[in-house]
């Protein structure tokens, strides 16, 4: 990227592991809580790393960054993390500047989601770009492009219907409990973990099951209460879970530990018992399975529900990466222009110096010397040359590069960089 004066390293990378090749396990050992991404940053910033972005969700773990190799951002990942370089080499990708800027446009504006049309991932990014902010490590370059795609996620919602009908995990986990239970106004219900999914799937529940047996349980409670008011629920202590799996039907387990919170051990009871996990990493034991009363059911599986909704989503596919050409087109123009900013800022220097020459010149020669209007017409002149330059350099047709190192040449500005 040194051609397009924004950074000191080579290139822009994205890396990361996804939904599409590395299942639950290996994505929750690579996944990233709030103390694991304060770690990763105050590890890039002494690695001198400029610029960082760092995203982790139920169905991705992503870097978005600049490096002189991606090693430094795919070190920076298993470091922090419990996966191992050669995991992520199993199920990871790459992409280098271009392909690096599309693929975060693809993300941010749902085409890449698990769910087709989820813009979940926005909020993420726009919150890990903030979070990037305040310890330095978000540049000219990397602000207005998660700005961009934050505009074509904007207009990808408005403009097309690509996220129409009610799709999502949340929504999927509720759908599932109302095919398979009977009667699911009258089971005990208990809802562990009020995070961003916790919350959803709750609102999912009091709309859809028409339940008044709903109980909520966070290890911080007051959390759990907020969300109780709004829905009016019980909420419980988190020293009462045991007890409340015990008179529990269906249990939905959406927390954000780093390892499982529930085993078969905490199941008291014989009864049978729903559990859906919907958390990443997975915070239930596969070991509950071996209860023969427990079915367990993970948030990959739902996932995977598709139904008509989904299908009809993609017709609006052509019509959101139309969008994404559109803004992705400004923002390499914007891009292009940073490639000769610099020799047009010189270029305006030089004919200032020129002006301000000929001025001192034309002062001395002339008694009744208009001043403000000498300053005035030198400053419109410098004003068009520069315009005509930079209109010259934008033009598609002509080799940016050879032109500005003519420019260079002819008004003497700095030595010749050809092998930028």
């Amino acid at each position: 990227m040194h051609k397009y004066n924004i950074s000191k390293s080579s290139s822009f990378y994205a890396i990361g592991l996804s939904y599409k090749k590395a299942d639950a396990d290996i994505r929750g050992r690579f996944s990233l809580d709030d103390e694991s991404k304060l770690a990763l940053l105050n590890q890039a910033k002494d690695n001198d790393i400029e610029s960082l972005v760092v995203t982790s969700t139920c169905n991705r773990t992503e870097i978005y960054g600049f490096a002189q190799h991606p090693f430094q951002l795919i070190q920076l990942l298993c470091e922090n993390t419990r996966g191992t370089v050669e995991e992520f080499q199993k199920v990871a990708y790459v992409f280098k500047n271009k392909d690096a800027i599309s693929h975060m446009f693809r993300v941010g504006s749902g085409l890449d989601s698990q769910i087709l049309g989820d813009f979940e991932i926005i909020s993420q990014l726009k919150t890990s770009a903030k979070l990037s902010r305040k310890f330095g490590l978000l540049n000219h370059f990397s602000e207005r492009l998660v700005n961009a795609v934050i505009q074509a996620s904007k207009r990808i919602k408005t403009e097309t219907n690509i996220s129409s009908g009610a799709t999502s995990v949340s929504f999927a986990s509720v759908q599932y409990i109302l095919n398979t239970i009977e009667d699911v106004s009258n089971k005990n219900i208990l809802l562990f973990g009020t995070g961003k999914i916790g919350r959803n799937t709750c609102e999912n529940l009091v709309k859809h099951t028409k339940n008044e047996h709903i109980t909520l349980i966070n290890r911080t409670k007051d959390k759990a209460e907020q969300i109780a008011g709004k829905f009016n629920l019980l909420v419980k202590d988190y020293a009462n879970l045991q007890e409340e799996i015990t008179s529990s039907d269906i249990l939905i387990v959406a927390t954000g530990a780093q390892r499982p919170t529930i085993d078969k051990h905490i199941i008291q009871s014989n009864k049978p018992l729903l559990i859906l996990d919907l958390s990443i990493p997975k915070n239930v034991d596969a070991n509950v399975e071996e209860l023969e009363h427990v079915s367990l059911i993970h948030l990959d599986y739902l996932s995977k529900i598709t139904d008509q909704t989904l299908e009809a989503r993609k017709a609006h596919i052509p019509s959101a990466e139309a969008i994404i050409e559109e803004i992705k087109g400004e923002f390499n123009g914007w891009l292009e222009t940073r490639k000769f900013a610099p020799t047009i800022k010189a270029l305006k220097h030089k004919l200032s110096d020129f002006a301000t020459a000929e001025l001192d010149s034309q002062r001395k020669k002339i008694d009744d010397f208009n001043e403000e209007q000498a300053e005035l017409i030198s400053k419109n002149i410098i004003q068009k040359i520069t315009n005509h330059f930079a209109h010259h350099l934008k033009d598609d047709n002509i080799s940016t590069d050879e032109s500005l190192e003519l420019i260079k040449k002819v008004f003497q500005l700095e030595p010749s960089t050809k092998n930028v």
